[in-house]
């Protein structure tokens, strides 16, 4: 982004919430710019899972990025879309008014970060369990319902592109991140390029087993490391600790009904000094290194950056992670490689997506 570029944030897309604030003072002279950029104009939430549209000029480097909650209501793919072609202005006041405006005269094209496995060359969601979607041609689907040239890559993907391009791995040549949420994504980025392997499945490092006999993981197979460490697993393994009778005060932060208990409950009450939490937060680094550790001997990356909700349990969980990772990795390359947490909360895949046009359609981001 180039020096002196004006950014303007809008909140996180998310389901049970509408477009709370605008971050950052000010809007471009929409009237008197010839020269309009957009990155990251909409977010869409569907339900159980984020993808994100995300749409732009490439001619100027301003950039707003994030996000409006376009499926708060449970809307189909096709009330999304709909939604996208006739957005309501007066609904989500000035700003979105202005972005719609802009939308329609200066945005050369879309780009969607999805859940897979993915057909990317053809632009089809093969299987997205959250979303209930089989062989669904969303890329085409997108880009009949808006009139723009647009590409599809995997939502992990996209997040940990976005963090290389710009975020915490900003720089780097060679990056793995981890996207931690209700599942474990991954992506790897060479040398500015998304690397997607023989099937487009690169990068699954959710699914690397840390246990032969392990948990079941929602994917059929045993031991993955989303078995473990996506928030559901964690909130689950700290629900099964509370029943088994461990100590804690885990219980009074949902009023006594254990199935309110999430991983943002088990951070806070680590912040607070729950022992028993931060057990759960120490075993979820151990987990989480060991699979890092494998990740960092294989593939030799400078950065490692770990996005999602799991960062708010911060060097609680960061500084066990890293520990574990030295332990366990060879020397030469973790001295290489810096582990840290995503800078670009909750719009690291927006950014992500408009990278990932942007490689697609003119080689580089």
């Amino acid at each position: 982004m180039a020096t002196g570029t004006r950014e303007l944030t809008f909140l996180l897309a998310q389901p049970e919430r509408r477009l709370l604030r605008a971050i950052a003072a000010g809007l471009p002279r929409w009237a008197t710019s010839d020269r309009l950029t957009l990155l990251g104009v909409l977010g869409a939430v569907a339900t159980g899972a984020a993808y994100a549209l995300t749409a732009f000029d490439a001619r100027w480097l301003w950039a707003a990025s994030g996000a409006l909650a376009l499926n708060w209501f449970g809307d189909s793919l096709d009330g999304t879309l709909a939604r996208v072609r006739h957005t309501e202005r007066p609904r989500y006041g000035y700003y979105l008014d202005h972005l719609v405006d802009a939308f329609s005269t200066a945005v050369v094209g879309v780009g969607i970060g999805a859940p897979g496995p993915l057909d990317t060359k053809r632009g089809i969601v093969i299987f997205a369990p959250n979303l209930s979607w089989h062989n669904m041609p969303l890329r085409d689907r997108i880009a009949d319902a808006v009139k723009l040239p647009t590409t599809l890559d995997n939502d992990a993907n996209c997040a940990v592109l976005g963090e290389w391009w710009q975020g915490a791995a900003r720089g780097a040549r060679f990056v793995v991140g981890l996207t931690i949420g209700t599942g474990v994504g991954g992506g790897i980025v060479l040398d500015g390029q998304l690397f997607h392997g023989a099937a487009d499945v690169a990068g699954e490092i959710g699914h690397t087993s840390i246990d032969l006999n392990g948990r079941r993981c929602k994917c059929g197979n045993y031991g993955c490391i989303e078995a473990y460490a996506s928030g559901p697993a964690i909130a689950a393994r700290a629900v099964e600790g509370l029943e088994a009778g461990a100590t804690s005060r885990l219980a009074e932060y949902v009023k006594g009904d254990l199935s309110a208990i999430d991983a943002q409950v088990v951070y806070q009450a680590s912040r607070d000094g729950d022992d028993f939490a931060q057990e759960v937060v120490r075993d979820t680094a151990r987990f989480l290194g060991a699979t890092i550790a494998s990740v960092v001997n294989i593939l030799n990356p400078e950065v490692v950056v770990i996005c999602g909700g799991v960062t708010l349990a911060g060097e609680q969980l960061f500084a066990p992670l890293r520990e574990e990772v030295r332990r366990r990795a060879f020397k030469p390359a973790v001295a290489a490689c810096r582990i840290v947490p995503g800078s670009l909360t909750g719009t690291a895949g927006v950014y992500g997506a408009a990278a990932t046009f942007k490689v697609q359609r003119w080689g580089k981001a």
